[in-house]
């Protein structure tokens, strides 16, 4: 993840300062480390991007929904981090809605696509129907360009190299580039709104979008709640979630981070870095401890059960 500041045209620059440049008082609870990070796009991917636009509620504001208290009391951060790590660890996700934040989000359509699935946030998309877009596509790093796994449908095996890496990307490069050659042809406008051939009509923006690839960017306002959000970010912050979208999830997971330090505590230690195991994990698990010797047969669990609980366990299959 590369957490510089992303390169915007210089349109959108000047406005990002001008927000930055005002302040307003507040009874509001305020978060300085994220503040400072309000507004700023932080990169993602070749031309994507991350930023937050607003957010309401703290650490203490989970406490407080939490206890139902009048405001943050004479309780030690010790008590509060303590209750955060009860919630987390028990499951109690009420308390975690009380938080929101909203991004804007700059993301490839194939990403946004795949992360539409989440159903738990409030979205609302750049129309290309209304507005032409800009000719910025994603086109993969080396290292991430991958032959299909075998023995994973949804997966990548090893990095592509030599030839047949070049002819992936110049494939890559050639059809997006003409894709918006012709996007713009039928469209009968530049991407600064100038016609092109004043003797003809220009295709409707609706119409004409149509035939634009999957790896052009798109982007969004996303707001959602910390319970939901976490929930995304245990799914997309995860190993073996795609590469293009456990980049943003990365970035936002740091954005957490200074957001809700004891939160990201609670939910780094119970869920990123936990494990949830069924009954029958258990039950093999108390017979380990025994001394027993277990096989996958005896556990009762399935192959792929019995592989990621070794793997949870730190054992490997003999």
């Amino acid at each position: 993840m590369n957490t510089a500041t992303a390169p915007l045209p210089a349109a959108e620059i000047d406005p990002i300062a001008e927000l930055r440049s005002h302040t307003q008082p507040t009874l509001r609870a305020t978060v300085p480390a994220l503040e400072k990070l309000l507004y700023t796009p932080i990169s993602v991917l070749d031309h994507g991007f991350v930023r937050v636009i607003d957010y309401m509620g703290d650490d203490s504001a989970i406490v407080q929904a939490a206890r139902v208290s009048y405001g943050r009391g004479t309780r030690k951060v010790s008590e509060d981090k303590g209750l955060i790590n009860y919630l987390m660890r028990h499951r109690h996700s009420t308390p975690f809605e009380m938080c929101e934040i909203k991004f804007h989000i700059k993301l490839p359509i194939f990403v946004a696509r795949q992360w539409i699935r989440h159903r738990t946030a409030n979205v609302n998309e750049y129309s290309a129907r209304y507005s032409i877009l800009d000719r910025e596509f994603y086109l993969p790093e080396p290292q991430h360009l991958a032959a299909q796994a075998k023995n994973n449908r949804q997966g990548r095996a090893d990095v592509l190299e030599g030839a047949e890496a070049a002819r992936v990307m110049q494939l890559l490069k050639a059809d997006a580039m003409q894709v918006y050659d012709h996007y713009e042809e039928m469209l009968n406008e530049s991407q600064d709104g100038t016609e092109r051939d004043a003797s003809r009509h220009g295709l409707a923006r609706e119409l004409a979008r149509m035939n634009l690839t999957l790896n052009y960017y798109t982007q969004w306002y996303w707001k959602i709640d910390l319970q939901n959000l976490l929930h995304f970010l245990s799914l997309r912050a995860d190993a073996h979630a795609q590469y293009e979208i456990r980049v943003y999830a990365e970035a936002m997971l740091d954005i957490v981070k200074q957001w809700v330090p004891h939160t990201y505590e609670a939910f780094a230690d119970y869920r990123l870095g936990g494990a949830m195991f069924s009954g029958k994990g258990i039950a093999a698990l108390k017979r380990m401890l025994a001394g027993e010797a277990v096989t996958q047969e005896q556990s009762g669990m399935s192959k792929g059960e019995w592989r990621e609980f070794l793997t949870a366990i730190g054992r490997e299959e003999a």
